[in-house]
């Protein structure tokens, strides 16, 4: 059973950066695509970045793209958002995601993704 922590959120203002993480225990990582995802309350999960299993491709929804870079590190079975830019309207909870199947492709879709983490939250000022 893979267990995914979240951390490195907090308040920041408008134009800050804040880079969080996302550690696995339990299981390596190493095999599969992991997610970024966000949720504002009352609002539906919104796709934010995705990296494949050897962290040589990435997928960036369009409000997010050139501002937020999604890495990850196999070996410390960690994934990253670096987040630079922020926007009020980046507030939210940024949860990160382990996708279904080994070795699959990127995908948006929450349903693709079996584990998710507790959540952290990024709240960014005006």
């Amino acid at each position: 059973q893979v267990q995914l922590v979240e951390s490195g959120g907090g308040l920041v203002q408008a134009g800050d950066s804040l880079r969080l993480s996302c550690a696995s225990s339990g299981r390596a990582i190493s095999n599969y695509n992991m997610g970024w995802f966000r949720q504002e309350p009352g609002k539906a999960r919104e796709f934010v970045a995705a990296i494949n299993w050897s962290g040589i491709s990435t997928y960036y929804s369009d409000s997010v793209k050139g501002r937020f870079t999604i890495s990850r590190d196999n070996g410390k079975n960690t994934v990253y958002l670096q987040m630079n830019s922020l926007k009020p309207e980046d507030t939210a909870v940024y949860y990160c995601a382990l996708a279904r199947a080994a070795f699959g492709s990127l995908s948006a879709v929450g349903y693709n993704y079996a584990q998710w983490g507790q959540g952290t939250q990024v709240t960014v000022s005006s």
